[in-house]
């Protein structure tokens, strides 16, 4: 038997009256319907209550470890896909390039795009290079990771510095009331202050403003944690697994995991991801000996943050079409399983995650299930199948 994970990160939403329904709902998908008819289709809650509905949590969930035991922070997962070898005493914070407006005073500018119009890797390296050299110390290093995303590591450090808050729930929003890092934190939002000075005119910027785009003209610091040590899933499951994603999180948690994390060329985190890529190298880890891919895209959750109805309902559909088609063509009469499902919501009215429950579908070729007729939010509900606590799906998954 092989084993499939397709997680479409944030593909749940609410039902729009622009739409007719949910992107999941009216995006053409006929690869999802086709297994949903045959499938055992419900609902599971991914992240408890008093967890925030992060990437990271949701993820771990769905993997079937125990964020209350295996979650620290998100920024510790990250960077050990950046290389970083965290000492135990070390802390480390996700470190955002964000545009920010022009007023004078820091404290009233406002987060215009928390991923500097998807500022290139090429880019944010050499923004982030600079910003080590102008404020990185002995106690502060700061290290360039995918696209926006980076990470600064605190040697010796804490995380009871008060709330830091993720760029992509505040968009849009002035950053004052944001800034209520407690004395403990106080560096963090000075390094935050002094960045913008350094960043405003740095020739990186400059072109990018020439060629329409948004600058990166500050960091942002959140995500805190530590490191925690991560059972191996072959371990734990007995099954050899890899990891395809195109953000730093995930390939983290695999790294952690001791999962097969595969690079793909192209895999950018957005619309533009290189889905055929991403097929064809699950297809290449299934018949080269794993058991089991986990195939991550990041596409519905980005768009979902930045409000682009139409290109959220593309990404489900380019997933339908690229992803799950190509994997079902290639092992068409052979004994396979597929779970689909989002790690969290990311509604686009709303432009950030939300812990509600998501629909999940298991599609099993040895066996036939009385399913639904659209894989959707609405459909999975009908059904009245609900796994309450998320990180047992990956248990009855493989049972």
């Amino acid at each position: 038997m092989k084993y499939v994970v397709l997680l479409c990160d944030g593909m749940a939403d609410l039902p729009r009256e622009d739409l007719g329904g949910t992107p999941m709902s009216v995006a053409k998908k006929p690869n999802m319907d086709k297994l949903a008819k045959k499938s055992r289709v419900g609902l599971v809650k991914t992240v408890a209550d008093n967890l925030k509905p992060g990437s990271d949590v949701a993820n771990l969930s769905v993997l079937g470890y125990d964020p209350a035991i295996y979650y620290s922070g998100r920024s510790p997962l990250e960077a050990g896909s950046i290389g970083i070898d965290m000492k135990p005493t070390d802390v480390s914070f996700r470190t955002n390039l964000v545009t920010l407006s022009d007023e004078p005073l820091y404290e009233d500018k406002t987060i215009l795009d928390y991923c500097a119009d998807d500022i290139s890797t090429a880019e944010a390296a050499e923004l982030i290079k600079f910003i080590d050299e102008k404020l990185g110390t002995d106690e502060f290093r700061f290290y360039s990771g995918v696209s926006y995303r980076h990470c600064l590591i605190w040697d010796h450090g804490t995380t009871d510095i008060g709330k830091l808050t993720p760029p992509h729930d505040i968009t849009g929003k002035p950053i004052k009331e944001y800034l209520g890092a407690n004395e403990n934190g106080r560096p963090l939002i000075e390094m935050m202050k002094k960045s913008y000075d350094l960043l405003k005119d740095h020739p990186v910027n400059k072109k990018r403003i020439e060629r329409g785009l948004r600058p990166a003209n500050s960091i942002w610091f959140w995500g805190e944690g530590v490191r925690k040590d991560l059972t191996p899933f072959a371990e734990k499951y007995g099954k050899s697994a890899a990891m395809i994603s195109a953000v730093d999180l995930l390939k983290g948690i695999g790294k952690f995991t001791e999962m097969d994390v595969i690079a793909v060329e192209g895999a950018t985190g957005y619309i533009d991801t290189n889905f055929d890529g991403k097929a064809q190298a699950a297809v290449d880890a299934l018949k080269n000996g794993h058991d089991l891919v986990y195939i991550h895209v990041e596409a519905p959750d980005e768009c979902g943050h930045r409000f682009e109805v139409s290109n959220k309902v593309r990404s489900i559909e380019l997933i339908d079409e690229k992803i799950l088609g190509k994997i079902l063509k290639e092992f068409d009469g052979e004994d396979i399983k597929i779970l689909i499902c989002p790690d969290h919501p990311t509604p686009l009215e709303l432009k950030t995650h939300t812990n509600a429950p998501v629909p999940f579908m298991i599609y099993d070729s040895t066996k036939e299930q009385s399913g639904v007729d659209c894989f959707c939010e609405k459909s999975a509900e009908a059904t009245g199948d609900f796994i309450a606590v998320g990180h047992t799906l990956m248990s009855e998954f493989l049972a």
